[in-house]
C-alpha cells in the first residue's frame, strides 16, 4: 500500500496480526513498518550496486515513530537513497559496524595473539608470563571498565584524553573480593588508579592498537588514536633513588625487624635487592644453579631481557656464601610450604620502610639506587648496564665481548658504601677477582 507518509498516517496506522509496511508514493523505498506489538519504524529498502532484481536487497532502519518525526524520517530517507545512487551501501556499512570488535573483544584478541615484545632486541618474542599478566590486568581493570563496550574504530584522540583523565582521577579504583575463574576461589582485587597507572595503561593501549593495525582486515583498525592524543605517556620526572643516609636508615630497619623475629628470607631478599640491583623476582626467585660464587656472578638464562649475566659485589657474594647450604639445589629462598620460592617479603618490606621513614619506596627504587651510585662514582654507562642487566641494541653488542672481571670490580666499588650503610661492610680486598699476571 502506497500513500504520502506523514505524522497523521503514522499515528493512524493500526496493528494487525502480522507485520506489514506502508510505502511512500513520492520516495521509492521509503516506508513505515508496523509490528503486531504496535512498534512503528521508519525504513528504507533498496538494492545494492547497479540495482535490478538480481542485486542484494537491503533494509536500512532510520528509527522509530514518534521518536523520529515523519519530516525528519523523510529527509533521512532521501539522504540514504542518494548515497545508494552514489554506489554506497548504508545498510551494509551498518551491518559491518555492528560486527566490529568492541575494545573488550579486541583485548581478548590481543591476549590470544598479540602479547609479544614490540621493540628492542627481544622484538617478536612472547612476553614473559608476569609481564603479560600485569599488562592484561591493567587493560581489563581500566580500559575495559571505561571503554570496553565501544567499537575499536569509534575511539578517537579525545576519548583517549578523557580516559587518561578519568583513570588519573581514580574512577577505576576499587577494592573488592571476586571469584577467580581459573581456581574458583575468592581473591581480593585492589585497583588504585592514579596518574602512574594512567601513564602505564595508556602505553599498553597504544600497543593494543598497534597490534590491531597489523590485522586491519579483521579489525578494520587503520589508526592508533593514542599516538596523537594529548596525554603524557612517560613519567617525565627524575627517577627516585635513596641517598646513603636513607640506605643507612633502611639497613637499620632491616636489622631491627630481623631481630624482632621477621623471616630471615624476607630480610635477606631485601638486602640483596640493594646489594645487587636485580629486579624483585630475580632475587626472590633466585636459584642456586644461577649463582656462581667463585666468579661472583648471577647467571640468568631467562630474565626479563633474556639471558643475562650480572656481576656481584663482595658484600652480596658474602651474604650468599653465608646462606649457602651443603646441598645448594633449588631456590635460594624456598617457600615455607610447597615447591615454589618464598613470597612473603611484601609484609616485611612494608614494616621496614615504615620503620625507616621511607614512605612509598618500592624494591625497584633499590635498583635505581645502585644505578645512581654507579653513575655518581663515575662508572662508564657500559659498566652500569652490566650491573643492572640492561639490554638494548648498542650495549648488548659490546657487552658480549667484555670481561666480567672489570664489571665485578665495578660492583665492588659501587656496592661497598651501600653495604656499609646496610650494616654489612666487607673487608677490603675480600671478594675481588684474581687478575692474571702479565707474562
Amino acid at each position: 500500500m502506497k500513500t504520502k507518509l506523514s505524522k497523521s498516517v503514522a499515528e493512524g496506522a493500526e496493528t494487525r496480526t502480522s507485520r506489514y509496511n506502508l510505502w511512500d508514493f513520492e520516495i521509492s523505498g521509503f516506508g513505515l513498518r508496523v509490528t503486531p506489538a504496535g512498534i512503528k519504524t521508519w525504513v528504507v529498502k533498496y538494492r545494492t550496486g547497479e540495482g535490478g532484481r538480481t542485486a542484494v536487497a537491503r533494509w536500512y532502519t532510520i528509527g522509530t515513530f514518534p521518536e523520529i518525526s515523519a519530516s525528519d524520517a523523510r529527509k533521512a530517507a532521501e539522504i540514504a537513497l542518494a548515497r545508494v545512487r552514489l554506489g554506497e551501501d548504508p545498510g551494509g556499512e551498518r551491518i559491518i559496524k555492528r560486527a566490529e570488535m568492541t575494545l573488550a573483544q579486541a583485548i581478548d584478541f590481543y591476549e590470544q595473539e598479540g602479547c609479544f615484545v614490540q621493540r628492542g632486541i627481544r622484538q617478536g618474542e612472547p612476553m614473559k608470563p608476569m609481564t603479560k599478566a600485569y599488562t592484561l590486568a591493567r587493560l581489563r581493570h581500566h580500559v575495559v571498565r571505561l571503554l570496553g563496550k565501544r567499537r575499536v574504530t569509534e575511539i578517537d584522540e579525545g576519548d583517549i584524553t578523557t580516559f587518561v583523565r578519568d583513570v588519573s582521577a581514580g574512577k577505576t579504583a576499587r577494592d573488592e573480593w571476586v571469584v577467580a575463574p581459573e581456581t574458583g576461589k575468592r581473591k581480593r582485587v585492589i585497583v588504585r588508579g592514579g596518574e602512574g597507572a594512567a601513564r602505564k595503561v595508556v602505553r599498553d593501549l597504544s600497543a593494543v592498537y598497534s597490534f590491531l593495525k597489523t590485522h586491519k582486515r579483521k579489525t578494520r583498525v587503520t589508526h592508533n588514536p593514542v599516538e596523537d592524543a594529548s596525554v603524557r605517556k612517560t613519567d617525565n620526572k627524575r627517577t627516585r633513588f635513596l641517598s646513603i643516609e636513607e640506605v643507612k636508615r633502611l639497613g637499620a630497619a632491616l636489622d631491627a625487624v630481623e631481630a624482632a623475629g621477621a623471616n630471615a628470607k624476607a630480610v635477606n631478599i631485601a638486602r640483596l635487592w640493594a646489594l645487587s640491583g636485580c629486579r624483585r623476582n630475580e632475587i626472590a626467585g633466585l636459584k642456586w644453579s644461577e649463582v656462581d660464587l667463585e666468579r661472583g656472578l648471577l647467571i640468568f638464562d631467562d630474565s626479563k631481557t633474556g639471558r643475562s649475566v650480572r656481576p656481584l659485589g663482595a658484600a652480596a657474594t658474602a651474604l650468599l656464601e653465608a646462606m649457602k647450604p651443603d646441598e645448594a639445589v633449588g631456590y635460594v629462598f624456598p617457600a615455607e610450604r610447597g615447591d615454589g620460592f618464598y613470597q612473603g617479603t611484601k609484609t616485611v618490606w612494608q614494616v621496614a620502610i615504615k620503620k625507616a621513614e621511607l614512605p612509598g619506596v618500592t624494591p625497584h627504587v633499590l635498583r635505581h639506587t645502585l644505578g645512581s651510585a654507579a653513575a655518581s662514582a663515575g662508572e662508564a654507562l657500559l659498566m652500569i648496564g652490566s650491573l643492572l642487566g640492561h639490554a638494548n641494541a648498542r650495549s648488548t653488542a659490546i657487552y658480549a665481548h667484555i670481561s666480567h672481571d672489570p664489571a665485578r670490580m665495578t660492583a665492588d666499588r659501587v656496592t661497598a658504601p651501600i653495604a656499609e650503610a646496610l650494616g654489612r661492610p666487607v673487608q677490603a680486598g675480600k671478594g675481588e677477582p684474581e687478575v692474571a699476571a702479565a707474562p
